[in-house]
This record gives C-alpha cells, structure tokens and sequence, in this order.
C-alpha cells in the first residue's frame, strides 16, 4: 500500500517532483490539442486545464502564463522534428543528396504525422509576441546552420552568411508548403513533394557553390 509518508513527500509511490512532472506532461499534451486545433488565440488557461484534467492552480504551478505554454509546446514539438531529422540523416550514408532527400523525408513525415504538430510549429507560433518570434527565428537560423553544413564541398568556400542566406531561401520555401499542407491546399503527395524540393535543394547547392568560384 502506498500514500503519504510522515514527512508528506511521497503519495502513490511518487515523489512531488515526479508527481509535478507528471501533471506538467498533461498540460503540454494539452497544450498541443488545443492550440494544434482549435487554435491559440481561441484557448484560454481554463480549457487548457480542463483538457489535462487539473485545476487551474496546477497550470501556474508550471507556467506563469499561456504564451510560456505556448513556447514549451512548440520546443518540445521542435526538437522531436529535429531529432527525427538528423537520425534520417545520419543513417543515409555520406552522399549529399541522399542525405537531404532522408531529412527532407524525415521532417515532412514528421509534421505530416500529427497535423497539431505542424499547426503549432508553423502557423500558431507566427506572430504572437516579440518573445516567441525571436525564440521561431532561434530555431529556425540553428535548423539552416544545421542544412548548411550538409552543402556540397564545392559551396564550401562561400562565407558562412552567403551560404546560410542562401540556405535560409530554400528552408522558408519549405516552411511554406508545410503551411499549405497544414491547411489543406497541397495536392502533391509526399515523395512527389521530397522529390521536388530536393531537386531545389541539391541545384541551389550547386548554383552557390558555382558563385563561390
């Protein structure tokens, strides 16, 4: 039988950091229904803790306020993509384009996998405060850093910022068709879509490492 002992730590035979962990864990599961459906703006405090089944004093036990929510959501969401990417990455082998066209899979598989996901990472994060549009650029500029480091050889002699602008142009054509297949406009099925913007990729390389000559 478990529950409280004398000095009132432990209930259920967890202690109160892993049971505060455990009601954190609710709350940004929570976080992702809601704002990955019905929408930030549309999700108050309440709804959220309706969602994860606590009272709203459990919310302020962890966050200090939606928006702070709002960003653990979307750094965890964010680093599962990542994580996803990179090992697609690392098990492609050393050629270039193999190595784009299993990130590229990767990361589309990733988002396509759980629409929530892909509505709070490129559609509910936009714009809701200068806080959150410097922590979206943070990712985004270490994602391009991370792409650019998979150039050709041949676009290596470019200065760090002249390939990681151009880098930059390629990853926001991409976050925008993740936009338009969040909401429902992209006809083109996945490969279709790997294909397409890996031929963009692999010819963008090769286009700046020819200006790097």
């Amino acid at each position: 039988m478990t529950g409280v002992t004398t000095d009132g730590r432990r209930y259920g035979g967890r202690d109160a950091g892993q049971r505060q962990a455990e009601r954190r864990s609710r709350l940004l599961a929570a976080g992702l229904e809601l704002f990955g459906t019905d929408g930030y703006a549309a999700s108050s405090v309440k709804q959220v803790c309706a969602e994860a089944g606590l009272t709203q004093r459990y919310f302020y036990e962890s966050f200090t306020e939606r928006e702070q929510l709002l960003r653990a959501v979307y750094d965890e969401q964010a680093a599962l993509v990542r994580a996803a990417v990179e090992t697609a990455v690392a098990a492609a082998g050393e050629q270039v384009e193999n190595r784009v066209r299993a990130g590229l899979t990767a990361l589309v598989d990733t988002m396509s996998a759980d629409r929530r996901r892909a509505r709070v990472m490129v559609i509910e994060i936009v714009g809701v405060s200068p806080e959150l549009e410097a922590r979206r650029r943070e990712v985004l500029h270490a994602f391009v850093r991370y792409i650019a480091a998979l150039v050709p050889a041949e676009a290596e002699t470019l200065a760090p910022h002249q390939l990681e602008t151009g880098v930059m142009v390629l990853v926001g054509g991409v976050n925008e068709v993740l936009v338009d297949q969040t909401l429902g406009y992209r006809s083109a099925t996945t490969p279709e879509l790997v294909e397409i913007i890996t031929a963009l990729f692999m010819g963008g390389f090769r286009a700046l490492g020819t200006r790097s000559g």
